[in-house]
Parts: structure tokens; C-alpha cells; sequence
């Protein structure tokens, strides 16, 4: 267990997949019976998660009220969960922004998506050495452009391809010191375009290698994927 802080980036709108998912935000869209952001936390609690910061603006209260039925469940006895509701966008990196001045957040955090199915990697990033991004390898980085690194030290970025070619990409887990947000000025900011490759540069996160399944339901196609694979797999 740890007591680190897991700030989870759950306020965008899921445009993409609007067009099978339209009732409810994308973190609850519905596989078998459940949210999807059900089998996440069940993910996240089996890691040794304990403090969940739920980071909100897209139907907030729709997400409010799962988070709140969920976490009176006894199998999340002894956690403890706070949302922020935006009153607009501020991107990935002015949400965790936001939240850091909100709650007085001064040491390291972990940070993820509540769209991206990732069932391990969580305990290997509370384990890790100063700041770090989960990274996985993937039949077909160009979707999502790939990290480049040396060792264990991430030293770039590539943009994404025509092509389709294997890769390592970002898997959207961080650990991050409040140290790399300090300056946020309340604007729109993207952690993905603006802070991480600020943190690259100066040679200050390390790449963290997750071996499993990476599914991003933002899309229809992979979202019936990772439906399909739930049934086969029986969670």
C-alpha cells in the first residue's frame, strides 16, 4: 500500500466515442454490466492505491454519484476518494495544476487517465525513483507517437507516423514532483505537449517499462475490443 496520491484526469469530453457511448462520460461507458472505470479501480485498490483525487468537469456528476456508490462498497474499505470539478477545460497539465493548489499537494503524486485499460504497472511506479512515465510497446506506435529513450532516461518524443510500426509509447502513468506544475499561470495547459517534454529536455523522468495489455477505449473500434476481451477473459 502507499499513501501516495493517485490524481485521476477523467473531465474530457470522449468525442470520439460518442457515436456508441452518448448517455454517459467515457470513464463510465459500459462493458458487461459495469463502468468501465470500475475494472480500473479494481485495478488501482489491488495495487495498493488508497488515495483516489477524481479530476472532473464533463457530466462531473454523473461520476460523482458511481465514485460515491463505489467507494461505500467494503472492498474499498480503508481508501479514500475526493473529486474537482472544473468549471472549464484546463487540459491534462492545469488540471493536475489545479488540483495540486487545491488540495495543498506538496510531495510526489501519481497521475493516469480514466480511459486507458492498463491492469498492471501501477506498483512498479510507486516503486520508482524520482520522477517517471510508464511506457509500453505496442504493434502500432504510430498512432501515438514513440518515446525515445536511453537506458532508463526518456530523451524524446517522436510525432506520429503515416506508417504503422511497432514502438514503445507514453501509457499514460506518471509520477511527478508538484515542483514541474509551479508556474501554471489557471490557462489552458497539456501535460503531454508542454510539461513532459520540458521534464525530457532537462533529463528529469525516467521510463518505466510496463509489460500487458494497452486498450484506449477513446475510439469505437477499441472499445468493442476490450469488451470482447473482458467477456473472453471472464473479469
Amino acid at each position: 500500500m502507499t499513501n501516495m496520491p493517485l490524481l485521476v484526469l477523467a473531465g474530457g469530453f470522449g468525442t470520439r466515442l460518442q457515436s456508441v457511448v452518448h448517455d454517459v462520460p467515457k470513464p463510465l461507458a459500459p462493458v458487461h454490466g459495469r463502468p468501465f472505470l470500475a475494472y480500473m479501480l479494481d485495478n488501482w485498490r489491488d495495487a495498493g492505491i488508497r488515495d483516489f483525487v477524481f479530476l472532473l468537469h464533463h457530466r462531473a456528476e454523473q461520476i460523482e454519484a458511481f465514485l460515491e456508490d463505489q467507494f461505500a462498497q467494503p472492498s474499498f474499505e480503508g481508501c479514500s476518494c475526493r473529486s474537482i470539478i472544473e468549471a472549464q477545460p484546463l487540459g491534462t497539465g492545469g488540471s493536475l495544476a489545479n488540483a495540486l493548489a487545491e488540495l495543498a499537494i506538496e510531495e510526489t503524486f501519481l497521475a493516469t487517465n480514466a480511459d486507458t485499460w492498463l491492469p498492471a504497472g501501477m506498483e512498479a511506479m510507486v516503486k520508482a525513483d524520482g520522477q517517471a512515465m510508464a511506457i509500453t510497446h505496442v504493434e502500432n506506435a504510430n498512432r501515438y507517437g514513440r518515446v525515445q529513450f536511453d537506458k532508463d532516461r526518456i530523451i524524446a518524443f517522436e510525432e506520429k507516423q503515416n506508417q504503422s510500426e511497432s514502438g514503445w509509447i507514453n501509457a499514460g502513468i506518471y509520477r511527478l514532483n508538484p515542483h514541474c506544475l509551479t508556474d501554471w499561470d489557471g490557462s489552458f495547459l497539456s501535460l503531454e505537449a508542454e510539461i513532459l517534454p520540458k521534464l525530457v529536455k532537462s533529463g528529469a523522468i525516467r521510463a518505466i517499462k510496463i509489460d500487458c495489455a494497452f486498450i484506449d477505449i477513446g475510439v469505437p473500434a477499441d472499445y468493442e475490443y476490450f469488451q470482447a476481451m473482458i467477456a473472453e477473459q471472464g473479469i
